[in-house]
């Protein structure tokens, strides 16, 4: 297999990019100046050095300042909430909207209802973690942010297998996303009003 071929095969493992897609990627390398194809490999050579992964939540943070980013560590944040998304740019989505103050908790993946996937890469032993060493001071709610879409809904059920049984002694409330998400939409792709809506109408079960 030569470079190119190598490249595309790299880029068809990005998520959502399919092998037409991919094929664009390495074919726009190829048409960048030197200094443009420089930069990016030195970018993506060095990304790992200088974005670390916040001991707490789980996303990443451009800054190696203490092990937890500035949303975890923040006294303005209600510490008695986790929203669980399935990854960074959820947060950051959320962020946009603005109508969220609390913590929040990236699981890492979704687990694909039709794939069969190792679901050792996915954060359930840290999110176990977390909840149990959550409630002792003063947990009160955990919201489920996944995708409006089977993956998303097979994700929750595999994740409440992991939570129900942490909070069954508790009053520690189990809540989900309600209404303003369409279904098959994604978290990361939906307008900051629609999320503000989906929060606002989250329900419990």
């Amino acid at each position: 297999m030569n470079t190119l071929d190598k490249l595309i095969q790299l880029f068809e493992q990005f998520p959502g990019v399919g092998a037409r897609q991919a094929k664009r990627f390495a074919f726009h390398i190829l048409t960048m100046n030197n200094d443009d194809s420089t930069e990016l490999s030195q970018l993506i050579a060095n990304l790992k050095g200088s974005v670390v992964e916040c001991g707490s939540c789980h996303r990443f943070y451009a800054t190696k300042s203490g092990n937890t980013c500035s949303i975890c560590a923040s006294p303005n944040r209600d510490h008695e909430r986790i929203l669980i998304v399935e990854r960074d740019s959820d947060v950051q989505a959320i962020e946009r909207a603005g109508v969220y103050d609390g913590l929040y908790f990236v699981l890492g993946g979704t687990v694909p209802l039709l794939n069969t996937i190792d679901n050792n890469r996915l954060r359930a032993g840290a999110l176990k973690a977390t909840i149990e060493t959550r409630i002792p001071l003063g947990l009160s709610e955990i919201i489920f942010g996944f995708s409006v879409n089977p993956d998303g809904e097979n994700t929750a059920r595999f994740v409440e297998s992991i939570i129900k049984p942490l909070i069954a002694e508790t009053s520690v409330q189990l809540s989900y996303l309600g209404r303003g998400l369409s279904t098959g939409s994604e978290l990361e792709y939906a307008d900051p009003e629609t999320i503000k809506n989906a929060l606002k109408n989250r329900h419990q079960q």
